[in-house]
């Protein structure tokens, strides 16, 4: 294992500590580029600002609501979401973040299960409060951070004026409350329906050892600026996109929403972005599009490739030269990607990286705060999940023949449990303390935490032998023809298992293939090419033996996942 020194980071004991440092220290530096309106100009706003905004709200609502308090937050990307959360954490009680694209009876569920009294939501989600307000009876409180349309509704921004007015007379009942640092201050819900959706209990010890971490093990400083297009109400974005960039005093560009991503891009001009895995591979093909549009372009991207690999040798990066048009597109700072969420093709992470942008994955869940392994910006594995947190003890429990078995850990980072289900709870956390993640691999010789698929998907074959679904799709996946896969098993009539790949093709490089109009019987028969060229890769139990075309993309959960059958 390399023993390379972990970047220095400031210990916090919790949040309101973390920002009132950070607001010492990087007060007069811009902590968010928010727009007044959309397609307007970005306008800064400094920490000393953010961390005054957080104080007079948390004011206002601690004046009215008192300690204790469940606020949940419903809303978009925006300022008043980030000053929401803070704002609840730091001294008023347990913050609910909800994800905004579910339905109204979910979201009503949750709010119901976390016991919310007071919601805070934008003028978007208004006709699903109207549809839900009588089905969440204990919510007495509700805040528009929109001017709010009915005087039974409370103005998110009079109530900031109303928090500076106490203040300004000297009211400290928020700024002198006291912070238990490992009582639950956060109520997550996991991605699915109400019914299966857990909800994770964090401790702000939790969030802020997982930002110590993280930013040990990769340099995120007060030049960088983030361009934040994930949603907020995930753990990854929460934590590693909007309190790891206030601890270390960085700039956060708020994005105006997916299609707007290029142009933003190129306004904020961001050193740092994280994405999903379909982000990622969604920015590498637009890369290779216009870099291989003609054979000439192509070998000459190619040479440029091999030059700038070469001269690295003798320490010369030329490749934000060489290819200057990327970086262009990218605002012309990008210096990093980090990718989440899920795993990321290894060749996309590799091309990226080849042209000078730090390209890289970490592994979490939200029961992990979330990051549970990370690669390091100076050592890492486009193979792996990453190295553990320091301080967090990951192990691999149960292996089979192959040395294959679950992931556990145990650290500052795990949560205190799932909310009112000490069932679940303990079944994830065991007597040690680990948890119990769920997901199948190994650790290699170099400490990297390999990931080959999760427990719950993993098919027996006839021999008894385990298919990890994940390895199959990765290995179609790299087919320019397979924008998204699915591989599942089914009993035949021997007893035995069928594997099947369901698979959404990629129009674009199928019709480059098979000309503009192709048949379904053309599309077909090239996908089963591809099929038979992966079987070849493998061994006969792991073969699929059916291919299914879909016209139409898979179902996916909010944070961009592929849903599967169970769920």
């Amino acid at each position: 294992m390399k023993d390379i020194p972990l970047y220095k980071v400031r210990k916090i004991r919790d949040l309101r500590d973390m920002l009132q440092q950070s607001a010492a220290l990087y007060g007069e530096s811009t902590a968010f580029m928010i727009k007044k309106e959309r397609g307007g100009p970005y306008i800064d706003v400094t920490m000393k600002e953010f961390a005054g905004d957080v104080d007079a709200l948390g004011t206002a609502l601690f004046h009215r609501f008192g300690s204790g308090t469940r606020a949940a937050i419903l809303a978009e990307t925006r300022y008043e979401w980030y000053v929401s959360y803070l704002s609840v954490t730091n001294g008023l009680g347990v913050v609910v973040p909800l994800d905004r694209e579910l339905p109204g009876p979910e979201i009503a569920g949750m709010i119901n299960r976390a016991e919310v009294t007071v919601l805070l939501y934008s003028r978007t989600k208004q006709r699903i409060i109207d549809q839900i307000r009588e089905e969440i009876p204990g919510v007495t409180s509700f805040i528009c951070m929109d001017p709010p349309k009915d005087e039974g509704t409370l103005s998110w921004w009079k109530l900031l004026e109303e928090g500076r007015r106490l203040l300004d007379g000297g009211e400290r009942c928020f700024l002198d409350a006291p912070i238990d640092p490992e009582a639950m201050t956060i109520l997550l819900f996991t991605s699915g329906t109400t019914a299966r959706a857990k909800a994770v209990m964090l401790s702000q010890r939790n969030i802020c050892a997982n930002l110590e971490g993280m930013c040990s093990m990769l340099y995120i400083g007060p030049g960088d600026r983030v361009l934040s297009v994930l949603p907020l109400h995930h753990t990854y974005e929460c934590t590693c996109g909007f309190l790891c960039q206030v601890y270390r005093g960085c700039t956060i560009a708020v994005c105006e929403g997916l299609l707007q991503i290029t142009q933003n891009i190129k306004e904020a001009k961001p050193t740092m972005i994280l994405v999903v895995p379909l982000m990622l591979e969604m920015f590498h093909r637009a890369i290779m599009k216009k870099a291989k549009a003609t054979p000439k372009m192509a070998r000459k991207f190619e040479f440029g490739r091999k030059l700038t690999k070469f001269m690295l040798f003798f320490g010369l990066d030329l490749r934000p030269r060489i290819f200057a048009p990327v970086h262009e597109n990218f605002g012309g700072n990008l210096r990093l990607l980090i990718s989440g969420g899920a795993a990321a093709d290894p060749e996309v992470l590799s091309d990226i990286q080849d042209l000078g942008i730090a390209s890289l994955q970490g592994y979490g869940l939200t029961e992990c705060a979330p990051i549970l392994a990370l690669n390091r910006d100076i050592d890492f594995n486009n193979r792996a999940a990453g190295l553990p947190l320091p301080g967090v003890e990951v192990k691999v429990i149960e292996r089979d023949e192959d040395g294959i078995g679950e992931f556990i850990a145990r650290g500052p980072n795990v949560m205190l449990g799932y909310y009112k289900d000490p069932e679940a709870t303990a079944a994830a956390i065991d007597e040690d303390g680990f948890y119990h993640t769920g997901d199948l691999g190994y650790i290699d010789k170099d400490g990297f935490c390999i990931i080959t698929g999760r427990k719950k998907n993993v098919i027996v074959a006839a021999n008894g032998k385990n298919i990890f679904p994940e390895e199959i799709e990765a290995l179609l996946s790299f087919s320019p023809y397979v924008a998204e896969v699915l591989v599942s098993g089914g009993g035949d009539r021997d007893g035995g298992v069928t594997l099947t790949a369901a698979i959404y093709p990629e129009m674009e490089a199928v019709k480059e293939a098979l000309g503009p109009d192709p048949d379904e019987q053309a599309i077909r028969a090239l996908l089963e090419e591809e099929v038979r060229k992966v079987n070849g890769e493998l061994v006969s139990y792991k073969r699929i033996r059916r291919v299914h075309y879909r016209d139409s993309e898979f179902e996916k959960t909010t944070s961009r996942k592929i849903r599967r059958q169970y769920q």
